[in-house]
């Protein structure tokens, strides 16, 4: 065991990963608050669509050659996000099947363009880094750990902040909006900010495995916790802790991050779908 910490401590002294841990816990805690709020509002396939629009997004930055990939990829995933949850009642094409719709079709568009305008000679690896994850977690700048703790702040303080309207908004719209509350414009915040955490997450576990990042945590918390503050607060802390256990497994394994965080999110569901059970027995 004081050789595991002994490897790990060495692993630290470098900066890239220490970047990774960072970047990997702010992404998880705002997943985790976010998880919660999708889960209620029975729109935890969202973040498995968005992450798809974001692959697409960034097929094409990379057909073009951009230096940065966030002025494509940001922009359109928040107005797909804004798209899909702000139609409310007016939308022709409904909930699932205009997720259903659009992440399919994202998937097929980026591939493609992949495919027919290559823009790297190994298209299979970069396919597949993106959508499971790499290692691009572990090539992080000083900048893009800035700019991720800055987006990651903001998402924290904007939920803090709008807590009580948010909390009213994801149980009972209807009589939220009775209540004086602009609804649309808490819509219109919750697909903003959800388009941000999507883009984010894409380094840490690629754009298939993003739903698992944001649904595991929540409903975990929700085997063990009935309050919606309490399931908050324990789906955050589920959440850094899988991703800071999957991540340092992974870096002293050699295993695919994406994948072992996941991992390590179903471990932690299944003891809690047990702890779940053995109280509700009692």
């Amino acid at each position: 065991m004081s050789e595991f910490f002994e490897t790990l401590r060495t692993y630290l002294e470098f900066s890239f990963v220490r970047y990774a841990l960072i970047t990997g816990i702010l992404v998880s805690l705002c997943s985790s608050l976010l998880g919660v709020i999708l889960v209620l509002k029975r729109f935890s396939y969202i973040g498995d669509g968005l992450s798809h629009v974001a692959f697409g997004a960034m097929s094409l930055a990379a057909v073009l050659r951009l230096t940065s990939s966030m002025a494509i990829v940001l922009p359109a995933t928040v107005i797909c996000a804004v798209l899909l949850l702000c139609g409310g009642q007016k939308r022709k094409i409904k909930g699932d099947a205009a997720i259903a719709m659009l992440s399919v079709g994202s998937l097929a568009a980026g591939y493609l363009l992949m495919h027919i305008f290559s823009p790297s000679t190994n298209i299979s690896g970069d396919v597949c880094g993106t959508l499971f994850g790499s290692t691009s977690i572990l090539t992080l700048t000083k900048g893009e750990v800035i700019a991720s703790a800055v987006m990651s702040a903001v998402v924290v303080l904007v939920y803090v902040l709008c807590y009580n309207r948010l909390f009213s908004v994801t149980f009972d719209e209807t009589f939220a909006k009775a209540t004086g509350i602009h609804t649309e414009f808490y819509n219109l915040l919750l697909a903003v900010i959800i388009a941000v955490i999507i883009v984010l997450a894409m380094n840490l576990v690629g754009s298939l495995l993003i739903s698992a990042l944001v649904i595991f945590p929540a409903m975990s918390a929700m085997r063990l916790c009935k309050s919606f503050r309490l399931v908050t607060v324990v789906s955050a802390v589920i959440s850094v802790f899988c991703t800071l256990a999957g991540m340092i497994v992974s870096i002293m394994a050699g295993t695919p991050v994406g994948a072992t965080i996941v991992l390590a999110d179903i471990i932690i569901f299944a003891l809690c779908s047990a702890c779940g059970l053995c109280v509700k027995h009692k």
